[in-house]
Parts: structure tokens; C-alpha cells; sequence
């Protein structure tokens, strides 16, 4: 095996690709313009062949299976079209009887599909597949075909409409793939030859999960490059890194570079003995980087020197599209070869555009129109054409305007087209035949069961199926040829504003009333670097978290607080409260409120979003105190970080929106009725330690918001992040008076935040016995009656049906139960998983939670950080002995030499009979899973509802009635469908429990604050001076 190379011209572009990740498109897009200056003097020439090749494939001879055709008769955009292709998969992959033909039965009812029809045989099959999948067994016209298949569903019944519909979905998967195996795919390559044209394979499946994944793709990837090589018809392979290795992601930059590279590296000494070519596929854009480094490093390694079959694909959409380019010409020139450059447009828009929003970065790091896009392509078809002596250019496209254009540029250089397998084959059959000569191009050929086609023909569906899609458009011949031959540079240059107007940018997603949190750009390497050396910078002083009484720190006894990931590790120290200085803030804190309240919501609001803005600034020191003083890895750090900032503004607006004026009341005339929302007095606040920052912050700044003042308690294991937040609070105007800082032990200080005649409320997170114990307290005290927000544990559950994608549930499964140490409130503790997929699930999942690395939690590629402290691990510790008694364990994490000093749990995943061998809470990372019969999910359901815990709930199904019957009968605050169960978002996913989980209202939810406030009611006789004048005015003019 070779040596490792080292990538250097990486560290030349890191800082353009830097500054071009999340440019702005107002800034960017101009000078892409200027790039396609030179292409106006062939304008008028392009739209010209441009006018041919539409009319020459508008006047060939339909075919059958045509799916151009496919996707105007059914509108496949559309949620119907989507559902198609995930029912057809979901179908080939469920493996019980019952389940499936649930299925089908969830589908039946009326949708768009009934207007459809078509005389296309083809067509005509796929739309009785569409028919059953999509709900369109009510049929209007009973004359019609329709009709003669509603008689045979009603005769044959669902089995045999079970495998007719599976032959269907078979034979639109031939449509796309060229063979289940490479063998079959060469085969049907030679019986049905492609005039000048070649073919590219790649093996269908999307990314491994597990290193026994990796080495089936791998063997797979190795088979295809043998046989194709041996044909030697001129055909190459297009291999996926995610499917080469389990971990290929920013995290792992040494997984890729020694891992992964010398998995690529073999593959390519392979394909270079047969002289073939390998193009690496492009994938998400935060593996960019990643993938431009370890293919430098192949360009360097030395047994592939004077190889020109090392290729790579770039996407035009990616606004770094030219700077990637600009890379490949450098290093094509530096290593002395020539590079294989496929140009695409870019299949994975749609995920980018919402990862963009969730994680809350400054921008896109796509453009979000899809003219941009197309002037993205040809300034780097152009840029591709300047380099011949460096680049091989392969244009991917199916659009008749961008292939013209191109083929007025491209002169005498060696180039050719790419198409993907049965879809575009008309366009270059007309080209060539408008021009008189063969046009070069390649096919790209998926390989593999049709199961795994359903990511693939997702993406292609997205691209092409678009009403703006040049694949769109051609087949339907109600739109003009000239509306399809639009000239993307004039029309984008004509803009005013270069981004979407219906695309709002990350930041501005909530609207005018709030902005989302920001959240930092971690993929990007210089950026990541220097947010982790603030971080250390920070680090380097001991903090000191004092109590904060009316504005003063108070001495006392400092208690050294240690790094939970190593306790060799000091942080800095804490000083508890006293009883006494408990007292005297909960005194202060009365007389002070009421002036509070007067300020009115939108004053209160505008603090509150002043200490949003000073939260984000200080984001360095608050991730790093939640990282060191927490546990909390660095990425669920930052999560944390910015649910806090979301609190601040979704509640500082609801104050100014709701706490500022009264509601007007209806009534009869004369009389003036509101009803007023104000503080309750002193609110003590009680945060538990696994959210350190967001929970301390959303349960005050929910009680400042309502016009109250308050004692906060951290808890005692994380003080040092509170008192951070309580500076910053200050410092944005709230006063010192209202905001107490109470650190100490909460069996201490308990008594007298429960027996003291200034508390009006409690707003509590933690254990249900100890939400037990604060509510007897309140309620024996003889005081006013107060109210107790409590938000408790769970024995949180996921349904997961034989129906789900295993792929998709292993990923949410893993991260719900395992993320932040287990250590959520919401996290999953246990899986109930049909039995018919039970073994493989587990298989599953066993292999992908080997890959999930325990480490210290500043370090990127950590995956899971320490519990708590000792006592914590203790608990888990006990829990594991009595479960190797009781049930079977089915993994056990390793712990690496590093986390010997600290407090580290290895993961487990543990098969238990009931779930009432778990009478309690295991908070940590322990995933428990029990089996259910298909026709016993009512019982599951019931078995869940017993533990008299209702905090969040999950189910991974495509059976939409499972989801309605999970939803009526489960008792849970948050069900969470087909996706994780953790990460709720601020005024999206308001966050709280029922039952032993808590008492509501929902924590970032918009009835949360009325709890922390008081209803007054004012009636006024507007009367009362003399007379109506209000009602006179009205009938004056009769």
C-alpha cells in the first residue's frame, strides 16, 4: 500500500473557499455575469440550434417507457409523484405480508392522479401503479379503464394487487437502472449499444452506515472496475465516497485521510492497470473540502502519476463551483495530468437550503434561483474549456439552450456530454442529428436492486421534475419553444435581487418579529479553527462563578470545579449561597418587580433582545464553559448556545406583543372591557445541569418577559455557564434588583425558595420526584396558592414499524439515544421495533454505533462526551449489572485510554422482554429495544402509556395510518415522526410534557409565558360622565 500523500494546494484555496461558502449572492453573482460576457456574441447562434434540437425531439416518435413523458402526465414534483417512488421502494423492502399490504390500503383515496391519462402503454402501466399508490381508487368515470381496474381490485384483492405492483415498480425501475449487477448492466450495454456514445457505472446506494457496509460497496466498486475494465468498451465508474466509508464527514478529517483515502486509492491502482477512468461524485457541499483534499492527495500519490482517468464531479449550484475549478486546473497542472471534469447542476438543493436554516448560518451555500445556477454552469463550462491542457470537460446536462451554448464555445477541444441512464437520450440523438455528426457522450448507468433506487430517482425526480425544468418543459408541447430557450445570463442579470424573493435567507426564517439564532459554520475548516481558539483562549483563565445579590458578587467558601471529561482538568471555582443571602435576594426581588412591570412588555422586549445580541457576540465563552464545565461536545454545545438565544427572542417578542396593551373585550355599548397581562411577583427558577445555558435561560427569561423578577438556581453541577449568562443579562439592562444569581445545593436552598412568602411561582426542570417534593412544599405552606411549571423526565419511546427505512431509523434511533450522552430530557431510551425486521435493525445499528467515537468533547471528531459526574455513572453502572441478569446486552461501546480520567459511560444497546423491566429514567446512553408483533402495536402503545410518563414519543413508518393511530392514542407532549426525537426548536417544536413529564405549558410554546403571569380584568362605563356619545355618533347622520 502507498504512503499517505499530504494535500498542499488545499491550504492555498482554503481562504477563497472560505470567503465564498455563504457569499452573498448580490455580491457573487455579478461577477459571474462578467465571466459570461464573452458568451453574447454567440447568443443568437445557440438559441438558434437551441430552436432545432427541441423541435427535432418534439417531432420523434414517442416511445414507450419515455420518462419525460412519465413526469409531465403526473406532475412528479408534486407530493404524489414523491410518494410514488417511496411507496414502490418501501414495498420492495418490507418484508411481512401484512405490513405491505397496509400499505397499499393507506393509499387509497382521491388525489390528483385521477385526472391523468395517457396512450402511452407505459403511461398507462405506471399509472395503475400510481393509482395504487397515490389514492385514487374512487374512480369518477366508470366506463372508463379506470373503471375495468376498479373491478379487478375489487375481484383479485390486495395480494395480487400487491405483486402486480411490484412487477410496476420493476419496470419503472428498469427505466433507470441498466442492471441489478455489473455483470447484467455490461450485458444489456452490449444488446442494446448506444451509438458514440460510452457509459459510466455507478453502484446504486446511499452512503455506508457501518465499516461492513463500506466493504460490500467497496467489493462492489472493485467488481464493477474489473469487469468494465476487461470489456473494454470505453465505459468508466463514478464511485460515492460516503458509500466507501461509514464516517466520511468534516468531523473525521483523519478517517479520511487514512481510512478512506487508502480504500479510494486501491480502487483507483485497480482501474489505472486497465486504463479506466474513476470520476468521485460530488455530495453535500460541507464535504467539499474533505473531498478536494484527499483527491489532491490521490493526484500526488506516485503509483498513479501519468494516470488522466483520476476525475471529479463539480456542482455548478455550489457558489464555490469555480473556485473548485480553479483547483482542479492547479492541481491538474502541478501533478502534470489531465483531469476528467464532470460540471453538473446540483442534486441536493433542496437539503441544503434547509440545513442552511436549521443550523442557522448567514446564508446559502447555494444560490437559490435556478437561473443563477444555469450562469454558474456556463461560466465554469467556459472556465473548463480555457484549460485543455488541464482538464477533460464533461458536461452533464439535459438542457437543449446549455448544450447549444456549449457547442458554440467548445471549438476543436476534446470534450463530451453526460446523460443520465433513460432520461435525456432524445436531446443528444437530435443534437447529432441537427448538426450532422455524433455528438460525444456518456451515459451515467446506475447498477443494483431496484430497492435501493429510491434516493437516486428522488434526486432525479427533484431536479428534472421541476415545472422549470428543461426535462419538464420538452415534453409538453403546450409551452412555446422560445419560453424553454430563455437566456439565463440576461434574465439574471435583469434582477434586481439575485436571491429568491419566496427564499428567505437563514437568518430572517421567523420573520419581521424575530431573527434565528446563528449558528457557526463548522464544516468550514478556517472558521472552525478560530471559533475553537477563542474557545481555548477563554480556557486558559479560571473562571469564578459567585453569587449575584442585587448586583453584588458575594464571598465565601470556593469549591474547585473539575472538567467531567478529565478530572485532572480544573476549571475554576463556585461559591454557594447561604440561606440567609437566599432571604435577603428573594426580598430584594419583591420590592423591585413591581417597577419592573410598570416597564411594560416592549421595554422588557427589547432588553431581552438586546442579551440575544450579547449572547451571540460572547458565543465563544458560553459554548466554551457548556463544552468543559457540561460534558457537551462541541457541535451539541453550540445547540445548546442557540436554543438560549432563541429564548431570549421568541419570548422578549411575545412580551412586546401580548404583555404591552390589553386584549380588547366584546361587550354591549358604553362600557370599555380589556383584559391585562401582568407579572406575578418573585419567580424562583430551578435549571437542571444537561442544558446548562438554554434551560436557565429560557425558564428566567420567561419570567423576566411576564414582568417578573427572579431568583435563578443553576444547577449545582454547572454553575459557571449561568452566572456567565446572568453578566450578560445585566449588562443588556435588566436590573440588578430583579435578577438574583442563587447557586447552591438544591436540598439547602429548597426549603426556602418553597417556604418563603415572596415566591408567587416555581419553574422547575428536573426529576419527578423531586417535582413531587417542591409540590407538596407549596401546597402545605398556607400561603397563596402559586403555580409549579415542572418539566420532568420521560421513558421516552420510538415505534418502528417494518415499513420504515432502516437506513433513515438507524441514523435517528442512534442520534435520539445517544447524543449529548443520552443526557436530553427527550432522548430515546427505548426502540419498539416490528420483529419481522428486528434482527437486521439491530445489526444495523450495532455497526453504526461502533463508529461513534467517546473523546474529549472540544476535540470535532468526538461523538459523545462524559456523563455528568461519578454519581451519574454509578447509576448507569448498576443499571448495566442488573441488565446482563435480566435481558441481552447487544453492544457494548469501546472506551478509549483517553477517557480513562474521565467520567465516560460506553454506550449500550440492550434487548429487554417488557418495558416494565424499567420502572425508572435511565438517563444516559442506553438504548433499550423491544420486539412487537405487526398486529400488535395497539398493545405496544398501551404498554407505553403505562409507565404514566408522557414527555416525547417517535414513530418510523410510511403508513400514515400508523402515524394517526400512534398520535390518537400515544399520551405524550412531542411525537415525532420520521426523524430524531431530540432538538426542539424554539416557537417550532414548543417543548414540554404530560403525565409524570410535567405539568405544561410547552417550554418555547406560545401559551409558556401566560403561565408566569397574572390575568386582570378592567371594565370601564364609558357612560359614566353622561351619555353614549359613541352610540349617538353612530346613528347621528339617520
Amino acid at each position: 500500500m502507498t504512503r499517505t500523500m499530504t494535500a498542499s494546494l488545499i491550504s492555498q484555496f482554503l481562504p477563497v473557499l472560505s470567503e465564498r461558502y455563504l457569499v452573498d449572492e448580490n455580491i457573487l453573482v455579478p461577477e459571474l455575469l462578467a465571466r459570461c460576457d464573452t458568451l453574447q456574441p454567440h447568443q443568437a447562434a445557440a438559441e438558434r440550434l437551441a430552436t432545432q434540437i427541441v423541435e427535432g425531439i418534439r417531432a420523434q416518435k414517442p416511445r414507450s417507457m419515455d420518462i419525460n413523458q412519465l413526469l409531465v402526465a403526473y406532475q412528479l414534483t408534486s407530493e404524489e409523484g414523491i410518494a410514488l417512488m417511496c411507496v414502490a421502494e418501501a414495498l420492495l423492502r418490507i418484508p411481512d405480508t401484512q405490513t405491505r399490504n397496509a400499505l397499499i390500503r393507506d393509499k387509497m383515496s382521491v388525489t390528483e392522479w385521477e385526472a391523468s391519462s395517457a396512450a402511452n402503454p407505459f403511461q398507462n402501466f405506471s399509472t395503475w401503479a400510481l393509482n395504487l399508490t397515490g389514492n385514487v381508487l374512487h374512480l369518477q368515470n366508470k366506463d372508463s379503464g379506470w373503471g375495468v381496474f376498479g373491478k379487478l381490485i375489487a375481484r383479485l384483492g390486495q395480494p395480487v394487487i400487491r405483486t402486480a405492483l411490484e412487477q410496476a415498480m420493476r419496470l419503472m425501475g428498469n427505466q433507470f437502472v441498466l442492471g441489478e449487477t455489473i455483470d447484467e448492466a455490461i450485458a444489456n450495454r452490449r444488446k442494446h449499444p448506444y451509438p458514440h456514445a460510452t457509459a459510466s457505472y455507478d453502484m446504486l446506494g446511499e452512503g455506508a452506515r457501518t465499516i461492513n457496509d463500506a466493504a460490500r460497496y467497496f467489493q462492489a466498486y472493485e467488481t464493477a472496475i474489473h469487469a468494465v475494465g476487461k470489456a473494454k468498451m470505453g465505459d468508466s465508474i463514478s464511485i460515492k465516497l460516503s458509500a466507501l466509508h461509514p464516517r466520511y464527514e468534516w468531523r473525521k478529517p483523519d478517517r479520511i485521510r487514512h481510512e478512506l483515502f487508502h480504500s479510494v486509492f486501491k480502487l483507483c491502482a485497480i482501474a489505472k492497470a486497465y486504463d479506466l477512468m474513476v470520476t468521485i461524485d460530488a455530495e453535500e457541499m460541507d464535504r467539499l473540502v474533505p473531498s478536494l483534499e484527499l483527491f489532491e492527495m490521490l493526484a500526488r500519490t506516485p503509483e498513479l502519476s501519468g494516470w488522466n482517468g483520476l476525475g471529479l464531479a463539480v456542482q455548478a449550484y455550489g457558489k464555490r463551483c469555480t473556485q473548485a475549478l480553479e483547483f482542479v486546473i492547479a492541481l491538474a497542472r502541478d501533478t502534470r495530468r489531465i483531469i476528467p471534469t464532470r460540471l453538473v447542476k446540483g442534486a441536493y438543493w433542496d437539503s441544503e437550503i434547509k440545513r442552511a436554516q436549521v443550523e442557522g448560518h448567514e446564508n446559502y451555500p447555494v444560490f437559490t434561483r435556478k437561473s443563477t445556477t444555469d450562469v454558474s454552469y456556463l461560466a465554469g463550462a467556459q472556465l473548463m474549456l480555457s484549460a485543455p491542457d488541464a482538464i477533460y470537460p464533461q458536461f452533464a446536462t439535459h438542457n437543449a439552450m446549455t448544450a447549444a451554448m456549449i457547442m458554440q464555445i467548445v471549438g476543436d477541444k476534446k470534450y463530451e456530454f453526460q446523460r443520465l441512464h433513460g432520461m435525456g437520450d432524445n436531446l443528444y440523438e437530435s443534437l447529432s442529428a441537427v448538426l450532422g455528426r455524433p455528438v460525444p457522450y456518456r451515459i451515467y448507468a446506475p447498477v443494483g436492486p431496484h430497492h435501493d433506487l429510491l434516493a437516486y430517482l428522488v434526486r432525479r425526480l427533484l431536479e428534472n421534475g421541476a415545472n422549470s425544468s428543461f426535462v419538464y418543459q420538452i415534453a409538453d408541447k403546450n409551452i412555446p419553444v422560445k419560453k424553454m430557450l430563455d437566456n439565463p445570463v440576461q434574465f439574471t442579470a435583469n434582477l434586481s435581487d439575485k436571491l429568491h424573493p419566496k427564499i428567505s435567507l437563514p437568518p430572517d426564517i421567523f420573520g419581521a418579529e424575530r431573527k434565528n439564532s446563528f449558528g457557526p459554520l463548522l464544516p468550514e475548516p478556517m472558521m472552525r479553527d478560530k471559533l475553537i481558539k477563542d474557545i481555548q483562549k477563554f480556557l486558559l483563565q479560571p473562571y469564578e462563578a459567585a453569587p449575584i445579590i442585587d448586583g453584588k458578587s458575594l464571598t465565601g467558601v470556593r469549591q474547585t470545579k473539575y472538567d467531567p471529561s478529565d478530572n485532572r482538568r480544573a476549571l475554576g471555582t463556585s461559591i454557594d449561597c447561604t440561606t440567609d443571602d437566599v432571604a435577603r435576594a428573594m426580598e430584594v426581588a419583591h420590592h423591585t418587580q413591581h417597577e419592573w412591570d410598570k416597564m411594560g412588555g416592549a421595554a422588557r422586549g427589547k432588553i431581552l433582545a438586546r442579551a440575544a445580541d450579547l449572547f451571540e457576540f460572547h458565543m465563544p465563552q458560553l459554548v466554551a464553559l457548556i463544552v468543559r464545565e457540561g460534558g457537551r461536545t462541541l457541535q451539541s454545545a453550540i445547540n445548546d448556545f442557540r436554543e438560549a438565544v432563541d429564548f431570549l427572542r421568541y419570548y422578549g417578542a411575545q412580551a412586546a406583543r401580548e404583555f404591552e396593551t390589553p386584549v380588547r373585550l366584546p361587550g354591549p355599548t358604553g362600557e370599555q372591557n380589556e383584559l391585562w397581562l401582568r407579572g406575578r411577583g418573585v419567580f424562583v427558577c430551578i435549571a437542571p445541569w444537561n442544558f446548562p445555558l438554554a434551560i436557565f435561560t429560557g425558564q428566567a427569561t420567561a419570567a423576566l418577559a411576564a414582568g417578573n423578577s427572579v431568583i435563578a438556581k443553576p444547577a449545582g453541577q454547572t454553575p459557571m455557564v449561568a452566572h456567565y449568562a446572568v453578566k450578560l443579562l445585566h449588562q443588556a439592562g435588566v436590573p440588578t434588583g430583579v435578577l438574583h444569581f442563587t447557586p447552591g445545593s438544591g436540598s439547602a436552598l429548597g426549603k426556602v425558595f418553597v417556604e418563603s412568602k415572596y415566591t408567587a411561582g416555581i419553574a422547575f426542570t428536573g426529576s419527578t420526584q423531586t417535582a413531587l417534593t417542591i409540590y407538596r412544599g407549596l401546597a402545605a405552606r398556607g400561603t397563596p396558592i402559586v403555580p409549579l411549571i415542572a418539566e420532568t423526565g420521560g421513558q421516552n419511546c420510538m415505534i418502528v414499524d417494518s415499513s420504515a427505512l432502516l437506513e433513515q431509523a438507524c441514523d435517528d434511533i442512534l442520534t435520539s439515544a445517544f447524543d449529548s450522552a443520552g443526557q436530553r430530557c427527550s432522548a430515546l431510551r427505548v426502540a419498539f421495533v416490528q420483529e419481522d425486521i428486528a434482527d437486521r435493525l439491530i445489526e444495523l445499528l450495532k455497526g453504526a454505533a461502533a463508529e461513534w467515537q467517546l473523546g474529549d468533547p472540544l476535540d470535532i471528531s468526538t461523538d459523545i462526551g462524559p456523563v455528568i459526574d461519578a454519581n451519574a455513572r454509578e447509576g448507569l453502572l448498576k443499571h448495566i449489572a442488573r441488565m446482563e441478569k435480566e435481558a441481552t446486552i447487544h453492544f457494548t461501546a469501546e472506551l478509549p485510554g483517553e477517557t480513562a480520567n474521565g467520567t465516560f459511560f460506553a454506550p449500550r444497546i440492550v434487548e429487554l422482554q417488557n418495558i416494565s423491566q424499567l420502572p425508572d429514567e435511565v438517563f444516559g446512553p442506553v438504548l433499550h429495544i423491544i420486539r412487537f408483533k405487526g398486529n400488535d402495536l395497539k398493545a405496544a402503545l398501551e404498554e407505553i402509556n403505562s409507565t404514566g410518563f408522557g414527555l416525547t414519543v417517535g414513530v418510523h413508518s410510511r403508513l400514515d395510518e400508523i402515524h394517526e393511530l400512534v398520535r390518537q392514542e400515544i399520551r405524550a407532549g412531542n411525537l415525532y415522526v420520521n426523524r430524531t426525537m431530540i432538538g426542539a426548536v424554539v416557537g417550532v417544536q414548543p417543548f414540554g410534557g404530560e403525565g409524570l413529564s410535567g405539568t405544561g405549558p410547552k417550554a418555547g410554546g406560545p401559551h409558556y409565558l401566560h403561565r408566569f403571569a397574572t390575568e386582570r380584568t378592567v371594565s370601564i362605563n364609558t357612560t359614566a360622565a353622561g351619555g353614549n356619545a359613541s352610540l349617538l355618533n353612530m346613528v347621528g347622520g339617520e
